[in-house]
């Protein structure tokens, strides 16, 4: 049996994959019922990655691991200095999707019920109203969230976590896909409110988007200049090329890629590797383990493949991880972050042989 996927992506077929035990079939089933399924999805999912393109030049591997936690139905904390494109990014993504899209702008004197809405009192009918807030959408651009006191960060716990908001003891399900990309600044923090941990573990990804190479940036330049004297993209450009059902569909799609035992261990080591780590004050529980194996079975399905590879979790690695860990003191006096700890903990376990 073949379980790589027909997907444009793929310039040529990977080697045949046995059989093998995953958390949504039993021991030995065959994956062949489903390779049809998978691979529309993956067709589907491979025009939104080319779409998106369009607008976010050089940036390849962060579209790529934005789709991967929309197909992982995860939020994503995104975090670069101001013009790397993360606004960008979430525009382009409702408008190829024709996902609701709303943004808040976190500032120090916004209110929870800024964010969830509250209960009106109608004079003329005699009854309470209810007023949504931005978070009934299906996209939301948390915009600058560390900008905003505890008490309104932990407003979104609920929504991120539970996909409703409960307003006056009533609960209203989100209509799905629901996504959070959060932004913040690394540079400014005068003047913000550190996320707590709480609250960073409700984020499937911290995403850094760093500035493109100098080849990207000069495409970045041109495509924005090109023919006209506006300073931005155009984002009328993108067409949408799927639905927001075709989105929901896909994100239950992700349950038919197969992780053989062997992998899921390996994700589990390398977690586990983080609480034993010199380099971590603090490492990564077993949440951090099941994101991992769930973004790299969505990787797979966006790669065209039914099944997950230990590259996939080796990928997927530091943006699951580097918000759930912290770099030991002595790693912070040296200037070396985090995400350089990590990598000497994926260099150090082994990977499964195929």
């Amino acid at each position: 049996m073949n379980d790589e996927l027909p997907n444009e992506s793929n310039a040529e077929a990977l080697p045949e994959q046995p059989a093998a035990a995953d958390h949504g079939a039993s021991p030995g089933a065959d994956a062949s019922p489903y390779l049809d399924e998978l691979g529309e999805t993956a067709k589907r999912m491979s025009s939104v990655r080319s779409e998106i393109a369009k607008a976010l030049l050089g940036q390849q591997e962060i579209i790529d691991q934005a789709l991967v936690a929309v197909l992982a139905s995860g939020h994503v904390l995104l975090e670069g200095v101001p013009g790397m494109g993360k606004t960008l990014l979430v525009l382009a993504l409702g408008r190829v999707t024709g996902c609701k899209f709303a943004r808040i702008q976190f500032t120090p004197d916004l209110m929870p019920s800024d964010v969830t809405g509250h209960v009106m009192y109608d004079m003329e009918s005699g009854r309470f109203h209810l007023r949504k807030g931005p978070a009934f959408t299906q996209l939301l651009l948390a915009d600058e969230i560390n900008r905003a006191p505890a008490k309104t960060q932990s407003s979104l716990l609920e929504v991120m976590q539970e996909g409703q908001i409960t307003i006056e003891g009533e609960s209203t399900q989100l209509e799905p896909p629901f996504v959070v990309f959060a932004t913040q600044n690394p540079i400014e923090q005068e003047g913000t409110y550190p996320l707590p941990e709480a609250q960073l573990d409700r984020f499937l990804f911290k995403v850094i988007i760093n500035p493109p190479d100098e080849a990207g940036e000069l495409a970045i330049v041109q495509h924005v200049i090109e023919d006209r004297a506006g300073s931005g993209f155009r984002l009328d450009d993108l067409r949408q090329v799927v639905t927001p059902e075709d989105l929901v569909r896909a994100q239950k799609s992700v349950s038919l890629v197969r992780v053989e035992e062997s992998v899921a261990s390996y994700a589990v080591r390398i977690v586990r590797a983080t609480r034993e780590s010199r380099g971590l004050s603090l490492g990564s529980g077993p949440r951090g383990a099941i994101a991992l194996v769930r973004a790299a079975r969505a990787l797979a399905l966006l790669e065209g493949r039914a099944y997950v590879e230990p590259d996939d979790v080796k990928r997927m690695a530091l943006p699951c991880l580097r918000h759930r860990v912290a770099p030991a003191p002595e790693l912070q006096l040296e200037g070396r972050s985090a995400d350089e700890a990590l990598e000497s903990i994926l260099a150090g376990v082994e990977a499964p042989r195929r």
